[in-house]
Formats: structure tokens, sequence, C-alpha cells
């Protein structure tokens, strides 16, 4: 008779990581069960039996997204990345309308959210870019790498979903770092970033922790001013790089580097302060000083933040939160589903669970290292960016020292289209450690 062997492929998966996600999905549907009892004890929302069902399914995303070999299919990424493109357009034009932004497809109450899995889509494509075009020069693998990430950056701001567009950068930040791409302009998108946030919420900043009339308003308010400052910039620009590609010295490049930062970062402030509205813009603010808007922005980081403060180092209990179960945290199971196991499990709790995706991501690492085809190993990296980026905002923005940018704790908040995307990463992550060692 002959013993039963698990299949080799079966064999090599990371099962730590398999346990972990579904660890996750499980603390996720007792905080969402949790979420919806109100002071009194009564269930006033059935969010978790949802959400269950959204496991059940995603598990089939889960399955087949592990039974593929990525590696093989890295030539069609170009599909993928086009339709969701696709998706994305209708989605900007006739999508619903949820919360003040247009990101929604679907029938009736059931809809998706495509930006969640453009993630997935671009890290595809991009590693695909990135692996095949090695021996470019790495400023042109950052330009070809940023039109790629620009796309659907573009479309998700339209809608307007700052939040969802956000992710983005730091998947491109990480992948342009483990694809080889000089160290200068993977900084070069960082400090785009810092730049373009601080100009962004400077008028607002201003207004409010300056008072009316203060110098930041009185610039902003000149527009002949800030059109000669911005024409001023780009002539800067346009000499210093000029200079760089006649004579080749150094301090042309830097030049050119800093004028090219500050250039890009007022584009974008521009076109960012176009399309989103007040209130979200003032959501990225407000975590400098929630008392500048107590009733209005503040008020989700003040409430978040007592809550937390309130569970101790023990929490009170499951089911017995009283900020949560009083309704004072606002989106509690979606955006501030943190607050609520801090209260409930306190400190010891949220240490556990912040442990839990420690290790989640650390095994993201291990794999990147371990897996010898280059393409894998990038899909693995920007994978790890989502998922970091995501982590780091959600418990940020619930504990007051990140801005409130509405990004879901992936397998924790409440919603189908977060944890599917969340399921179909983990099942590609686990389909390459399957077959990490093959080149």
């Amino acid at each position: 008779m002959k013993r039963f062997q698990i299949p080799k492929f079966l064999a090599e998966i990371d099962y730590l990581l398999f346990a972990l996600t579904f660890l996750l999905i499980g603390i996720g549907i007792l905080s969402i069960a949790s979420a919806g009892v109100d002071a009194e004890g009564l269930r006033f929302s059935y969010e978790y039996i949802k959400q269950i069902i959204w496991a059940a399914l995603g598990s089939i995303l889960f399955i087949l997204t592990l039974s593929l070999d990525v590696s093989r299919l890295k030539d069609y990424t170009v599909f993928v990345y086009l339709a969701i493109v696709l998706v994305l357009l209708y989605t900007r034009f006739a999508g619903r309308l949820v919360n003040g932004a247009r990101s929604w497809i679907g029938i009736g109450e059931y809809g998706i959210q495509p930006s969640e899995f453009a993630k997935i889509a671009t890290i595809l494509f991009l590693a695909r870019y990135l692996e095949s075009n090695e021996a470019r020069t790495s400023f042109s693998r950052l330009l070809g790498s940023g039109t790629i990430a620009a796309v659907p950056v573009l479309l998700i701001l339209s809608q307007p979903d700052f939040g969802s567009a956000l992710v983005f950068f730091p998947i491109l930040i990480v992948m342009l770092y483990m694809g080889g791409v000089d160290t200068r302009y993977v900084f070069f998108i960082l400090l785009t970033i810092a730049a373009t946030f601080i100009l962004l919420i400077m008028p607002l900043a201003g207004k409010f922790f300056f008072g009316p009339r203060n110098p930041i308003e009185l610039l902003y308010s000149q527009s002949g001013l800030l059109l000669a400052v911005s024409l001023f910039l780009i002539l800067m620009l346009a000499l210093s790089g000029t200079g760089w590609l006649v004579f080749k010295k150094k301090y042309y490049f830097w030049l050119t580097y800093v004028f090219s930062v500050v250039d890009l970062s007022i584009l974008i402030s521009w076109v960012a302060g176009k399309v989103l509205k007040e209130y979200q813009i003032m959501r990225l603010m407000v975590f400098l000083n929630p008392n500048a808007d107590p009733q209005g922005a503040g008020w989700n980081i003040i409430q978040s933040v007592t809550a937390i403060g309130s569970g101790g180092f023990l929490g009170k209990g499951y089911l017995q939160g009283t900020q949560s179960h009083a309704r004072f945290i606002p989106q509690q199971s979606t955006d501030f589903i943190f607050s609520i196991i801090a209260e409930e499990w306190g400190f010891l709790g949220v240490s556990i669970l912040i442990a839990v995706f420690g290790v989640f991501l650390y095994r993201i690492v291990l794999l990147v290292g371990s897996t010898k085809d280059k393409y894998s190993s990038l899909v693995c990296a920007g994978l790890f960016g989502m998922f970091f980026f995501h982590f780091l905002i959600n418990v940020g923005m619930a504990i007051g020292v990140m801005p409130i940018t509405g990004i879901p704790l992936y397998f924790i908040s409440y919603g189908g289209s977060s944890l599917w995307a969340g399921m179909t990463a983990v099942g590609i992550l686990l389909g390459i450690s399957a077959r990490r060692y093959r080149m």
C-alpha cells in the first residue's frame, strides 16, 4: 500500500504565510461583528456575514492565483494592465458614487472597487517592464516605470480617490529599488511626494494654523505672483537641463534634479487641488492638529485616539467597547477598525496584531530574497510595498500620526474588494513560493 505524499508543488508553499493570512481574516470578521453592535448590545449591522461570504468567494481567487505560474504568464501582463485601465476609465464616468468618489462598479448594493485590483495589475506589468529593460539607463527606466504607474494613478485620482492613488507610489519606489534603478531616482520620487503633500495642504494649513490674512493665504491669493514664480522655476529647469545635456557637469545635473522635484510637485499639487474636494484635503492636513477642526475633519482622529487610549493595557473585552458601541468612531468597520481592536483588546492585543502583520511582511521579504526568478522577485517586492503601505497608513491614521486617506487595513477592514485583492495577492505570493527555487 503506497503511503500518501504531499505533491511537491504543495510541499514548497510558505504555510506560515498561508496561516497568517487566514488568521488575520478571522480577526477581521470578529472585529467587524463587534463593530455592528450598539451600546445596548443590539446588533444593527450584519456586515460580518457579508465579510464571511466575501472570504469564501475570495478563496476561489486565492486558489486560482496560487495555481498560476506568474513567471510563465508575464508576457500577457500588458493585456491585464490595459484591461484594468479600461475598467478604471469606465468607472470614472459610469461608476457608482460612494462617499463623494465615483470609484465603484456593480449591480444594486453589490459592487467592486477596481482600483484595488489595479494595484496588482500594475505590479505585474511593471515587474515585466523592469525585468525586460535591465540594460537601459536608470533615467529611461524611471520614465517608463513612472508612465506605467501614472496612468492608473491619474484615473483613480480623477474619481477622486486620493488614498488608493497614493498606494501606487510606495509600490513604484520599492520596485524601482529592487529593479536596480539608481537610488537618486528613487529618492526623486520620495522628495516629490513630500513636496507635493506640503504644497497641497499649505493653503488650508495657513488658514487653520495662522488665522485669516496670513502670509501663506496672501501668497496663494496673488495669482499673478504665483504664475510668475512658476514660469521662473520652469525657466530654471530648462536652463539647468540644457547645461547638463551640453556640458555634462555634475552641478548642472543636481540643479536639474532639484528644479525637477519642485516643478513636478507644483504641477501635481495644482492638479490634485483641482480634483480633490476641500474636505479631502482637510483630512490630509488635520492630523497635524485635530483640534483645528474638532467637529469636522478632526473628529475622526479625536474619537479614534480616545477609543485606543481607553483600552488600556488589556482592553475592555470583546464586545465591551464603549466608544465603538456608542458609534462615536466613524467608519468603524472599515477605515478605523484598528481603533475597535485597540479598545477591546488593549495594548497587548494590538501588539499581537502588529506582530502578526510584522511576521506576515517578513515572510514576503524572505520570499523576495529567496526567489531565483527576477520577475517573480520584483512582483513580491511590489506586493510587499502594497501591504506595508496599507498597514502603515491605516494604523498610523488610527493613532493620529498619519493623514486620513481612507486606506483599509488588509484582511481586517470590512470590504469585499480589499479582501479579494489581498487574497489574490497572497495567492500570487504562495504560488511564487512554491516555485521560488526554479530559474
